[in-house]
């Protein structure tokens, strides 16, 4: 039995999200490399793509035009929420209302840098769950100068109340200033982990996330994700791209 889909043809799609021409990605399709709801996509397959999910050898393919994808350098002061009682600014005060928007994780009100915003869940959920594995990347500075004692724990893993940290990636780039890379999403975690091996943490800024970062965007502002970076984090949610060290 045939079973027939309304929406537009897979490969038209696809190559509207940039992945090339029609040809190339009848190619993709032919290959067994498209999976549309958890099946292998045939030629032919018609999708919605507003709420089918698409996955290119294994990783998201965001194509719903109704997505928008932020990058917001938020300043310290400001919550990561989508409101807050206390009537605090939040990350989603910083960008445009509508289509409404949240925060892909948390960074605490006293940390910096880098968030993405956005309405997609699926991209949301695969960019926070430990199993994807996505890499996040903090310059650290810290009270005293740790030792190579300190940054051993650090790289090894470090007992907290919750469980003993995944091993980190630091480097030092000062005495006192750390380059901290985790995969994990404990709260608090990069100030706890810091804090537990004896030097409090006196400055936090998230300089990466995966593949993304953006050193000339000033603290409070946004802009939209380009088709190719959204593809990136997609890929690194997916295992398939190796982040920088």
């Amino acid at each position: 039995m045939t079973v027939e889909y309304d929406g537009e043809r897979l490969q038209k799609v696809l190559a509207r999200t940039g992945l090339g021409s029609r040809r190339v990605c009848e190619d993709l399709i032919g290959e067994g490399r498209v999976v549309v709801n958890g099946e292998t996509a045939v030629l032919g397959r018609r999708v919605d793509a507003e709420h089918d999910i698409i996955e290119v050898d294994g990783a998201l393919l965001p194509v719903a035009s109704s997505h928008v994808y932020y990058l917001l350098n938020k300043p310290a002061g400001v919550v990561s929420t989508a409101s807050d009682t206390h009537g605090r600014t939040t990350a989603v005060d910083l960008v445009p209302s509508e289509p409404r928007v949240y925060p892909v994780g948390r960074l605490d009100m006293d940390t910096e840098g880098l968030l993405i915003m956005t309405n997609d869940g699926e991209l949301t959920l695969r960019l926070t769950h430990p199993r994807y594995g996505v890499d996040k990347e903090y310059m650290v500075e810290v009270d005293g100068e740790p030792s190579a004692a300190a940054i051993r724990r650090l790289r090894q893993g470090v007992e907290l109340d919750d469980g003993i940290t995944a091993p980190a990636k630091v480097g030092t780039l000062s005495p006192s200033l750390l380059r901290i890379t985790i995969h994990q999403g404990k709260n608090r975690q990069v100030r706890r982990m810091c804090e537990a091996v004896g030097h409090p943490v006196r400055r936090l800024v998230r300089t990466r996330i995966g593949p993304l970062s953006d050193p000339r965007l000033p603290p409070g502002e946004w802009r939209v994700l380009t088709a190719e970076e959204v593809r990136s984090l997609a890929r690194a949610a997916a295992g398939g791209v190796a982040t920088p060290d």
